[in-house]
């Protein structure tokens, strides 16, 4: 299994509004390329910005590959993402790891 961490900072007060367009574009992908596993989406306020990290997992890198495409290590951005997020914010890489030990909740329901 692999999993793919990206993160970023939203302009001033857009943390919220950032949410839901991101449940409309990125999320709504990962749940339709096939070996998307799971994700997890975290955020803390750091004064007025509100900061992402994405931590998706993927069955494989070529999983990963359907998602990103050719560049897996690139950043998906989508078109409205100039929005929220300032130009040195958004990271314009990812980064993947091995994941060696599943999640105890995975494991006991399997």
């Amino acid at each position: 299994m692999i999993a793919r961490i990206w993160q970023g900072r939203t302009r001033p007060g857009m943390g919220k509004p950032y949410l839901s367009y991101l449940e409309q574009t990125g999320l709504k992908e990962y749940r339709a390329t096939e070996g998307f596993n799971d994700v997890l989406v975290l955020t803390r306020e750091i004064g007025e910005e509100t900061e992402y990290v994405l931590i998706t997992l993927w069955e494989n890198m070529d999983a990963v590959r359907r998602f990103a495409g050719p560049e897996p290590e690139r950043a998906v951005y989508y078109p409205e993402d100039d929005r929220y997020f300032p130009e040195r914010e958004r990271t314009p890489y990812v980064r993947h790891y091995d994941v060696l030990v599943p999640s105890a909740t995975k494991s006991r329901t399997a």
